[in-house]
């Protein structure tokens, strides 16, 4: 295999590869990092026993992630306030053109699941994306993972029960949600508090995300009316220059709040029965900066 097909081959397997770390990390610089440490090690390894490159692949990266994780345990527990995985900017494009199946990627990469997958193991983790967001067969999940079949699938009913109680209902029809995000932001912006309260469910919760290095709640806030104040609050001390842009992220609508020309924040909603579930809030300047140039 020459050195421009050995590359070749490794771009064609890259949004699997970076799809893969990013579901199982929750952030784009380590998915990036552990993609690339997987391409140092396709390109130096011998390939003429690889008669699967995908598979291959896949399975380094999905090894490297699990190392990864399992070393971030610690500093996630030692992590200031609420966790949120960073924004990912997301755009299926032509490649995925069935919209069952792309609804499929646009949930596994949600925020609401990324969450709930941060209470997984790592294995746990590891079975439930390769499984659930892209299909791959018990067989290949056990190779990858050097375990038994049997033992993958405990794994997967497991790790799918776990997210199924945990995770929130949320509408996820894209047209629904930005309307509601459009009048939720109209709404804040201009000061209207009963517009707001109409869009905001009773038991609304607000998760903020600062990593401690900008102004943020550290604690979930709860309830229509707590959650619409500290909206209006954040909209009162916005500074004169700021800008904000919709962007498609983490498979829906989200709001990117600009100062100065650079991500100040990220704002996405949760949407269930016509009204808005949850509010997250992305404030962690280190979680904002792939988001710079958008």
């Amino acid at each position: 295999m020459t050195a421009d097909t050995t590359a070749d081959v490794f771009e064609e397997h890259r949004s699997v590869l970076t799809g893969v770390a990013y579901r199982m990390l929750g952030r784009v610089a380590d998915a990036e990092d552990v993609v690339q440490e997987a391409w140092l090690r396709w390109s130096s390894a011998s390939r003429e026993d690889v008669r699967e490159p995908r598979a291959f692949l896949v399975r380094v990266t999905t090894r490297l992630a699990i190392d990864r994780l399992r070393q971030a345990k610690s500093r996630r527990e030692a992590y200031v306030g609420p966790w949120l995985p960073e924004p990912l900017v997301t755009d299926f494009g032509p490649a995925v053109p069935d919209t069952a199946e792309r609804a499929v990627l646009a949930d596994s990469v949600s925020v609401a699941v990324l969450v709930v997958l941060e209470s997984l193991s790592p294995l746990e983790r590891a079975v439930f994306v390769l499984r659930e967001a892209f299909g791959f067969p018990y067989a290949e999940i056990a190779a990858t993972l050097d375990r038994s079949e049997a033992a993958v699938r405990q794994l997967a009913g497991r790790a799918r029960r776990h997210v199924e109680e945990r995770k929130p209902r949320y509408d996820v029809d894209p047209a629904h949600r930005r309307d509601l995000t459009e009048r939720f932001l109209a709404a804040a912006a201009g000061g209207d508090i009963e517009e707001l309260l109409i869009l905001l469910a009773p038991d609304v919760r607000l998760v903020g995300d600062s990593g401690g290095k900008s102004k943020a709640p550290l604690r979930v806030i709860e309830s229509a009316d707590k959650v619409g104040r500290f909206l209006f609050a954040v909209v009162r001390d916005q500074v004169p220059d700021f800008d904000i842009r919709f962007l498609e992220l983490n498979g829906g609508p989200g709001l990117l709040v600009l100062s100065g020309g650079r991500p100040d924040s990220v704002f996405q909603v949760d949407v269930w029965d016509g009204l808005i579930q949850c509010v997250y809030i992305v404030r962690n300047p280190d979680k904002l900066a792939c988001l710079a140039g958008e």
